[in-house]
C-alpha cells in the first residue's frame, strides 16, 4: 500500500487481467503475445467492414442504375395563341344567282326554225342559241314603216324646192321634216322589234351555262316568250341550306369555305361570302335558305353539290397539332415536356376540325406540346425531344 502526502492510504486501480492462468514463466510469455496480437486483430475485422460496405453501396448503385427508365424519343413543338371560328355547317348546290340570271325572250311572236343548244351547257358569249323566223305581220309593219320613211324623204326634198321658189310656205316646211323624223322613228321601232329580218338568231350575251331551253324546234310563241334561261359565269353562287336553330347567328359578309362534294381528294376549297340570308324555312328542305358569292371564277357545272362552313364567331384558342391530342375517360389532354419529363395536362377541345385544332387549358407557352410518341408515354415518363417539321425541341 502507499501513502499521500496527507498521511492517507492511496487506492490503486486494479490491473485488468488478461490471462487467467497463474502468472508464471510460460504464461507470461503467452500473456504478452496475445496483448500484442489484439490491435491486429481489431484493424482487420474494421477494414474487412469497410470492404463489405463499399461492396453493397456498389451494387446498390448498379441495381438502381439498371432500373432506371430511359427517356423515350419524341417530337414537339411550342404551343401558341391563334384566332379560330365558330363554323356553322350548311349543305347545297351551285346554281345562278337569281340576281344576276338571265331570262331571254324575242320581241315578236314568231316559230323557232332550229335550236343549236341543250340545257346545261357551257356557251362562248356570241354563240348561236337558237333561230326564229319572225310572224308575218311583224315583217309586214316594218317593210310599211320603211316605205313610209322613203314617201317621208321625198316629201322633204319636194317641199324644199318648192320652199326655194317661194312656192311653199315655212310651216309646210317644218311639217315636212316632222314627218320624216317620224317615220325615222317609227322604222327605227319597228326594227327593234325584229321585223327587219325574215329570220333572227338568238345568241350568248356573255359567258355562261344555258340553265334551261323552253322551247322546241317548230314551236310557234308569242312576242316576250322566255325561250332561254341564261346564267353568266360569274353569276354563279353557292345556293345553300342552314338549320334553323344555326341560322339565327349567320350574317350578310361572312366568310364561307366551299367544298365541292365529288371534288378530288386534296382539291383546294372555293371561297365566298355570305350575300343573303332568308327569314322563314323552306318548305321543301326544312332548312333556313342562303346565298353566298363566290370570290372567284369556277370551272364547275351548275347544280354541282356543295359542302359549306360558315364562320360565325372569332375566339382565341392555343392552337396545337392534331396528333398532340389524345383522349381517355377524365376528357381530352395532352403532354408537355417539363425538365424532362413528360407532364400531363387537360385541355378542352374548342376547335376540333382541321390541324392545328383549337383547345384551352392550363398550358405552358414555353413547354414544348409533345406531338409524335405521345401515344407511347405517361405522366411523369422522362423524354428527349427531337426536331419537328412544325416547331422546336
Amino acid at each position: 500500500m502507499r501513502w499521500s502526502a496527507t498521511g492517507r492510504p492511496l487506492r490503486l486501480p486494479k490491473t485488468i487481467k488478461t490471462c487467467r492462468p497463474q502468472m508464471n514463466a510460460k504464461n507470461a510469455n503467452k500473456c504478452k503475445a496475445t496483448s500484442m496480437c489484439l490491435p491486429a486483430f481489431h484493424w482487420r475485422a474494421f477494414a474487412c467492414i469497410c470492404g463489405l460496405i463499399l461492396l453493397l453501396s456498389a451494387c446498390s448503385g448498379n441495381h438502381a442504375a439498371n432500373n432506371a427508365q430511359p427517356a423515350t424519343d419524341v417530337s414537339a413543338v411550342l404551343p401558341t395563341q391563334q384566332t379560330f371560328h365558330t363554323e356553322v355547317a350548311a349543305f347545297g348546290q351551285l346554281a345562278a344567282d337569281s340576281r344576276n340570271a338571265l331570262s331571254l325572250s324575242l320581241p315578236q311572236a314568231g316559230q323557232v326554225v332550229a335550236t343549236e343548244v341543250l340545257a346545261g351547257r357551257r356557251v362562248k358569249h356570241g354563240e348561236v342559241l337558237l333561230k326564229f323566223e319572225i310572224n308575218p305581220t311583224a315583217r309586214n309593219a316594218y317593210l310599211q314603216a320603211q316605205n313610209a320613211l322613203t314617201v317621208a324623204r321625198e316629201g322633204l326634198k319636194r317641199t324644199e324646192r318648192l320652199h326655194a321658189q317661194k312656192l311653199a310656205t315655212n310651216a309646210q316646211l317644218d311639217a315636212a321634216r316632222q314627218t320624216l323624223l317620224d317615220a325615222e322613228a317609227a322604222l327605227a321601232a319597228q326594227a327593234k322589234l325584229g321585223g327587219a329580218r325574215a329570220v333572227t338568231t338568238l345568241r350568248a350575251p356573255a359567258d355562261g351555262v344555258v340553265t334551261a331551253l323552253l322551247v322546241q324546234r317548230g314551236q310557234r310563241v308569242t312576242a316576250g316568250t322566255t325561250l332561254v334561261q341564261f346564267a353568266p359565269s360569274s353569276a354563279l353562287a353557292a345556293q345553300l341550306g342552314i338549320d334553323p336553330e344555326a341560322a339565327a347567328g349567320v350574317r350578310i359578309g361572312m366568310p364561307v369555305t366551299i367544298h365541292p362534294v365529288y371534288a378530288a381528294q386534296g382539291a383546294p376549297p372555293l371561297h365566298g361570302t355570305i350575300a343573303m340570308v332568308g327569314d322563314a324555312v323552306n318548305p321543301q328542305t326544312h332548312l333556313v335558305d342562303a346565298v353566298a358569292t363566290l370570290d372567284r371564277h369556277v370551272a364547275l357545272a351548275s347544280g354541282t353539290s356543295l359542302s359549306a362552313s360558315i364562320a360565325t364567331t372569332n375566339f382565341k384558342a392555343w392552337a396545337v397539332p392534331r396528333d398532340a391530342l389524345q383522349n381517355d375517360a377524365q376528357g381530352s389532354y395532352l403532354f408537355q415536356i417539363e425538365h424532362g419529363k413528360a407532364k400531363r395536362v387537360d385541355v378542352k377541345v374548342l376547335a376540333p376540325d382541321g390541324s392545328p385544332v383549337g383547345v384551352a387549358g392550363a398550358l405552358d407557352p414555353h413547354a414544348p406540346v409533345i406531338t409524335l410518341g405521345s401515344y407511347e408515354i405517361s405522366d411523369g415518363d422522362p423524354v428527349q425531344a427531337q426536331a419537328s417539321s412544325g416547331g422546336s425541341k
